[in-house]
């Protein structure tokens, strides 16, 4: 007995040592909780769906996730707008949470852009006056049960019952976590991590469509196949990235960059400042972030996706995912490979051309309308891209600024689109869009605007938007890309035109669709993406030096 107590004094003694000097060695983590708080409070909003899911009763838990979703993501704006006025994005800006995350302008200004999209997207999730009632209760966009099998007998039941899968709500927050992140990390490893938590729940969300299900499941898994290639592909990156420079902040890779590896880790003695592992580990990154944007060629996935997901779910997914991924890509750009600018610009210079050019010729031969948005999503990217390349702050505020403008017209545009209907829901294609401006002239009106600002007409977002981009282009030496994105921009124009003539100025046919009366919500979300588009495009010059202020990102 003695023994065995000898024995536990010394393994207590042993490990409060060992705790003692762990305790020394390790530091206390400090963490700007009021700095973060934005994403904080989007998090806490889903964690709280998760609970009303589980202890709310069915019939409550809609109105509650509306209602929780409103007010996190509103509260989630305040901060930001709260952390601009105090100077966080100007003369306050810093890296925060011991490295991980930057809190200056590009980020609050794209954290701003993506918690309004989202909150616009709620309203569009939130409709439930398009489709006929079903057994006396509304429904939505989102499947009865998920977990069902289409068309199985549990569907049916669940159909019958009224269920709905209010789940999407803390779904969408948990995205927008995962997005408000992207553009704000520091380092690779939180790059990472923020990927992961906004396109997991984005790859359930693309499966839940109401209305053929198959083809919407079938979206989900190519989307998170593809994901996956990409995500393994970053994370590779990432790996050589850390065997190059010993450390995967962005400010210790960018040093390593300029000045060559000073200080060897013994380590990675054999790794360190080889410049083989830059380049692949850089190109690799790069990869994983192209295909969030959805740039050629790593865009094969963006129009099945956007076919078959929820059509709420493909405007937020299309604005939100698009923010968040370039803002991402431009603190990659200009603060970790500043150096590599010689390397990188010719790569990207290739991507915006084949980027915009594909896009714009192969949109022409689409015969759906979610496709065509798709192949313009992509021509748009290129667009983006020519002011990524820009390399000066010019070059970041017209980003900035295109990626606020474009954000608001492609939610607007996916928001009438589930208003078009027939008696299989919501009626894609073309042909059925014919005389839409006689049946129905206001929606038909309203997205000629959408598709007006898509093309770039003056006197809206989209012309200021593509103005700002190819002119820091220009201003940058890249003269030839502005000309490739001119061409692309008069392809574009071309099949947004057809559309427009084939709403006004076709006969309507008999059997053709109807024009759903929606609730307030879709009518605030498609009101809120007009107003923007047109004041964007008739009073752009706050918007553009606000987004110039935010322009400089913290090293």
């Amino acid at each position: 007995m003695t023994t065995l107590v000898d024995v536990h004094s010394l393994w207590t003694t042993a490990a409060g040592e060992a705790g003692a000097s762990a305790a020394d060695r390790i530091p206390t983590p400090t963490i700007e909780y009021a700095q973060l708080s934005p994403t904080l409070v989007v998090l806490g909003a889903a964690v709280l769906g998760v609970l009303v899911e589980a202890f709310l009763p069915r019939r409550s838990r809609y109105g509650a996730q509306v209602l929780l979703a409103v007010i996190g993501l509103a509260g989630a704006f305040a901060a930001v707008v709260g952390l601009a006025v105090a100077g966080y994005g100007t003369t306050k800006a810093h890296i925060a949470a011991m490295g991980a995350i930057a809190v200056d302008g590009p980020a609050l200004f794209l954290q701003g852009t993506i918690l309004l999209v989202a909150l616009v997207s709620v309203f569009v999730f939130a409709e439930r006056r398009l489709d006929p009632a079903a057994h006396g209760r509304r429904v939505d966009s989102f499947a009865a049960q998920a977990a069902a099998v289409p068309g199985g007998e549990a569907e049916q039941a669940a159909v019958k019952a009224g269920f709905t899968t209010t789940e999407v709500f803390p779904l969408a927050l948990f995205a927008v976590g995962g997005m408000l992140v992207f553009p704000a990390a520091n380092d690779l490893l939180t790059l990472f991590v923020a990927l992961e938590v906004f396109s997991l729940p984005l790859y359930i969300l693309c499966a839940l469509a109401r209305r053929q299900r198959l083809l919407s499941q079938e979206s989900a898994v190519k989307y998170f196949l593809l994901g996956a290639f990409s995500s393994a592909f970053l994370l590779f990156g990432v790996a050589l990235l850390y065997g190059y420079a010993g450390s995967v902040t962005y400010a210790d890779i960018a040093r390593v960059v300029s000045d060559g590896a000073k200080q060897i880790d013994p380590a990675l003695a054999g790794t360190m400042g080889n410049d083989a592992l830059l380049l692949i580990g850089g190109a690799l990154v790069l990869m994983g972030l192209l295909f969030k944007v959805g740039a050629v060629p790593f865009h094969m996935w963006t129009p099945d996706v956007y076919q078959g997901a929820p059509t709420p779910v493909t405007g937020f997914m299309a604005a939100a995912t698009k923010v968040a991924a370039f803002g991402a890509l431009l603190r990659l750009l200009y603060v970790v490979l500043p150096g590599m600018r010689w390397d990188w610009r010719p790569v990207m210079w290739g991507v915006a051309i084949v980027t915009m050019l594909a896009g714009a010729v192969i949109a022409v031969t689409q015969t759906d309308v979610k496709r065509l948005l798709a192949y313009s999503s992509i021509a748009h990217a290129g667009f983006i891209l020519a002011g990524v390349i820009a390399v000066n702050r010019d070059g970041v505020s017209s980003t900035l600024f295109y990626l606020g403008a474009y954000s608001f017209v492609t939610l607007g545009a996916f928001a009438v689109v589930t208003l078009v209907r027939d008696a299989g829901g919501e009626a894609t294609h073309l042909s059925k869009w014919a005389g839409l401006g006689r049946r129905s002239p206001l929606v038909a009106a309203v997205f000629a605007v959408f598709l007006l600002a898509f093309a770039g007409i003056p006197l809206t977002s989209g012309f200021a938007g593509k103005f700002a981009v190819f002119k820091a282009a220009a201003e940058s030496g890249a003269g030839t890309l502005v000309v490739i994105g001119v061409i692309s921009s008069a392809v574009a124009a071309f099949f947004y035109i057809r559309v427009i003539v084939l709403m006004f100025f076709s006969e309507p046919k008999p059997d053709g669709p109807t024009v759903a009366v929606p609730s307030p919500l879709t009518m605030t979300a498609i009101g809120v993406g007009v107003l923007v588009t047109v004041v964007l495009g008739v009073a752009p010059q706050y918007f553009l030096d606000l987004a110039g202020q935010a322009g400089s990102f913290v090293r």
